[in-house]
């Protein structure tokens, strides 16, 4: 028998901003571990993962258990698994089975539906600002992230760009995940990303389906044209500044010629399937500062932004 596979299908879904469903009458080694199963997607196949145990009946001479998991707040699509397990039941029990698993199952889905959008609090700039990583500094680089903030409606909270600066003239050196406040952080299209700064350095949503730029679309990503998945931080995974002997956040954000930066993959992609390259905040050294230096590498600039209340 052939296995769904779920991670594929979640993220078709998810991509789509609906739910996944999955009748699993029979349960397939993906589906006891499918939160484990879609970690490698950044949970972007789980969404909100509600999981609901229940009855459902085909005709009159089957009884299964559902396991339902809810992707987005719109929408269903229905995966039925091969049916094994039947009973013989009446046709007046099987109406009244097949009637309580869509109310549970509907019940479950109405309450996800009813639930407020948060608002926007994380995104990734549409744009830079066309002088490569020069960002003219930590304050630049927040100015930026305010004013495309404010673009789509969302100036009213504190915006920071999260990067990380080396010590220079007397100044500490800055960690990124010490400037962006404490979470919960919400995608533009109201996608939990991480709830507190441990999450965000461990486990979160940030990737090509859920990370997106302030205006809801997606930023491009390896395999596309261009590439703009190099993302600038400055940074170790664990979000602290990167302190290798060469230049690590482009002289603190202000050159646009000779040094480097290090950046982050937002869609978890590169060239090889190791952890560098699917690292979101710490893939590899950028070859230059100039625009030009950071589109060869498959970058443009731009920056996650963070509000920080």
């Amino acid at each position: 028998m052939d296995v769904l596979d779920i991670p594929a299908v979640g993220a078709i879904a998810s991509e789509h901003g609906v739910p996944l469903l999955v009748d699993a009458t029979v349960t397939t080694p993906a589906l006891p571990t499918l939160y484990e199963v879609s970690k490698p997607l950044g949970a972007a196949a789980c969404g909100a993962v509600a999981t609901v145990t229940g009855i459902v009946v085909a005709g009159d001479v089957v009884l299964a258990t559902v396991v339902a998991t809810v992707v987005g707040v719109v929408g269903v699509v229905v995966v039925l698994a091969a049916v094994v397990a039947t009973v013989v039941t009446g046709l007046a029990g099987a109406s009244t089975l097949a009637a309580l698993s869509l109310g549970v199952a509907g019940g479950v889905y109405s309450q996800q539906a009813a639930s407020p959008v948060p608002e926007m609090s994380f995104f990734i700039t549409s744009k830079g600002l066309g002088k490569g990583a020069d960002l003219g500094g930590l304050a630049g680089a927040d100015r930026h992230c305010q004013s495309l903030a404010a673009a789509v409606g969302a100036g009213k909270k504190t915006w920071r760009a999260y990067l990380s600066a080396t010590a220079e003239g007397g100044s500490p050196a800055l960690n990124a995940r010490d400037r962006i406040g404490k979470g919960p952080w919400y995608s533009s299209e109201g996608r939990l990303i991480a709830r507190n700064v441990d999450e965000l350095h461990s486990i979160n949503n940030i990737n090509r389906l859920v990370a997106k730029d302030e205006t809801g679309k997606t930023v491009n990503g390896r395999g596309d044209r261009p590439n703009t998945h190099d993302i600038l931080t400055g940074s170790t995974p664990d979000g602290r500044v990167a302190t290798a002997k060469d230049d690590t956040t482009c002289g603190n954000w202000t050159k646009s010629g000779a040094g480097a930066a290090i950046v982050g993959h937002h869609d978890r992609a590169g060239l090889q399937p190791d952890e560098p390259s699917r690292s979101w905040n710490s893939s590899h050294p950028s070859r230059g500062c100039s625009q030009e230096n950071l589109v060869s590498s498959g970058g443009a600039g731009l920056f996650y932004c963070f509000a920080v209340n």
